[in-house]
Formats: structure tokens, sequence, C-alpha cells
């Protein structure tokens, strides 16, 4: 938090810098809900965002309460355990379990990046949003440093490397990474495929990795400032489903 504070002066006014990739994503999903929407997210994990200090930042990210229902789906039993879901569903398979057009809004938070299968995933969410519903993507850029350095690193020392740079990342929290689709021109590809409008863009937030050192924390400061936008860490993808309206 100190070289946040150092280098984003503003953030010591609410908590959260002007880059704040977290802020910058949801202020977007907040801005599509409906009240009588029902969401889908996707991956939801055990929500470790009720740890976040900030409460702008976390109420931003917590949809109950602000729509009909929260669905949360994960392969993962754990994320049962997700305090602002209205309903958990358990992904046994890449099937996901849901109806035909039961979602309004579908959002895949920081998952895409651990995704073998992209087609069978974008297949999914074409089938359970209705038509005119939303997809609301953030996941890592295969051509930023975070991006370039997943796929430098074998998975098995996946843990290993981020209990280092990330001391405060659980283990159970840390997932294989496949990066199968993600820049922007393979997103907006199978959006497309799938039939879904799209918008797919780069965000540069503060070089959160480095906060363990004052030096790498510096250098990468410097790395944003020099390298073009499409090589940004982070992806945002928003999407409208344009299926036919069923009868």
């Amino acid at each position: 938090m100190k070289f946040v504070n150092r280098y984003y002066p503003e953030s010591k006014f609410g908590g959260f810098s002007k880059v704040d990739g977290t802020v910058a994503f949801y202020n977007r999903v907040n801005a599509l809900l409906g009240e009588d929407f029902t969401v889908l997210d996707y991956g939801c994990g055990r929500a470790e965002y009720q740890e976040d200090p900030v409460t702008y930042r976390r109420n931003l990210r917590i949809l109950s309460g602000k729509v009909k229902k929260v669905i949360g789906i994960d392969f993962d039993p754990i994320a049962a355990s997700n305090p602002y879901l209205d309903e958990f569903r358990i992904l046994k398979d890449h099937t996901w379990p849901l109806q035909d057009d039961e979602i309004d809004l579908c959002v895949c938070d920081w998952v895409l990046e651990h995704i073998q299968d992209p087609n069978q995933f974008f297949s999914e969410a074409q089938r359970v949003i209705k038509a005119g519903g939303y997809l609301c993507l953030r996941t890592t850029n295969s051509w930023g440093y975070v991006g370039i350095a997943a796929n430098l690193v074998p998975n098995k020392w996946h843990t290993r490397v981020l209990s280092y740079v990330q001391k405060d990342r659980k283990e159970k929290d840390i997932f294989p990474t496949y990066n199968a689709c993600n820049t922007i021109w393979k997103i907006r590809r199978c959006l497309s495929q799938y039939g879904f409008s799209n918008v797919v863009y780069t965000h540069q937030s503060e070089p959160a990795y480095f906060k363990f050192s004052g030096l790498l924390y510096s250098l990468g400061r410097i790395y944003q400032r020099i390298f073009p936008s499409f090589m940004y860490s982070k992806l945002f993808a928003f999407a409208q489903n344009k299926k036919s309206k069923q009868p």
C-alpha cells in the first residue's frame, strides 16, 4: 500500500488509485445491472474480496442485493461458502448447470486465463445468456508482463512464484494458467463467432505484482509508460448476446 500512496497520491482519498482495475471494471458492470436481473458469477470462488479493506471497491464487487438473484458456479466446492451468492451450483464438467436463456448478465473475473477450451466456454455463455444479455470479462493479457511471465513459468511453479510476489495470496486461490484465448484479437474473434457484439480493450493499473519491492515497482511504472497499449497487463471485454429473442 505504501507504494500505491507514493506513486498514486489520490489513493489517500478513498483508498484506490485513478487506474485501479477493479474499480474500473466493476463500475461498468454495475452500470449494466437491472434490479430484475439474474446474474451469473462464473468461477465465483469463495469471495476473497470480502477481505478488501477498501469499502468502496469491496461494495462494487458485491452484486447481491442489487439484482433479483446472483447464481455462482465453480469447479471448487469451497465456492459454496461465498456469502454473496443467492444460489451456488457446482460445475462437474464443461456444461454449465443452467437452463437456456436463464441469465441476464454474466461476470467472469480472472477466470478466462484458466480455461483450456475457450470455444466451450463461449458456446455455453451464448446458450445461457438471454438475448440482449451481457457478458463481462476481466482477464490477463498474454502480451502483458504478467501474461508473458505466466506463459514462461511452468504451472507446477506458479504457487511458489506467486507466494513470493503476492504474500497475501492463499495457495487455495492459485490455479493452473493456460492463456488459451488471452489477446484482444482472440477474444473479439470468439465473441463474434458466438453471436456477441463486443468491445475488448486493455487496461493498465498499478504494478501490484511488484509491491514487495520498491525497485521493481518503479521499473513496473517505467514499463507502463514506454510500452504500447496492446501490451498492457489486463484485458476487459463487455459483450451483448445478439441471438434472436424467443417468441
